[in-house]
């Protein structure tokens, strides 16, 4: 018995570990190689745009495969068991405090400091089971928010870069 359960586990820990690998390259060669070249190119109008329907296509195909897949493969759903918790972690504690100020709160915090798949897929009620009207707000507000932070953010970083590089 003690054998299926740790071959049990250890199939969870490396469907994570492969998905949050696989999600991050993505995420960060989007952030930080396409977004920031599209705004050199484009500008932040025009670049922000196009870049911000792009992060709304993939995002939505991320939250498709999510459900489909029916797998927590980013620990999403273990980050919402957090909203509760008070045990002895500073870190979790700390966490938990953050999200139990609502979801005003957690949905500028997710959508600032992550993308719309992460801030729609925790702010969601249930798991794997598509997307409410509530949720589309959530998501598109979420692209808004996300996308105009991002396009400045990338335009500073491009106005600096052409500023010093000769």
């Amino acid at each position: 018995m003690n054998a299926v359960r740790d071959a049990g586990w250890r199939l969870r820990a490396a469907q994570w570990l492969v998905g949050v690998l696989s999600f991050k390259l993505l995420d960060n060669a989007f952030d930080y190689v396409l977004y920031p070249f599209a705004i050199f190119k484009l500008g932040p109008a025009v670049g922000g745009l196009v870049m911000a329907t792009l992060s709304l296509l993939d995002c939505l195909l991320l939250l498709r495969l999510y459900d489909w897949l029916k797998r927590d493969w980013l620990g999403i759903e273990l980050v919402k068991g957090l909203r509760l918790y008070s045990g002895p972690s500073r870190w979790k504690r700390g966490t938990a405090w953050l999200l139990g100020r609502g979801d005003g709160v957690a949905f500028v915090v997710l959508s600032l400091r992550f993308d719309p798949f992460i801030t729609t897929a925790y702010l969601r009620h249930g798991a794997y089971n598509g997307l409410t009207r509530r949720d589309w707000k959530v998501f598109l507000g979420s692209v808004v928010l996300s996308n105009a932070a991002w396009t400045v953010v990338c335009f500073g970083g491009v106005s600096l870069l052409r500023r010093w590089w000769p």
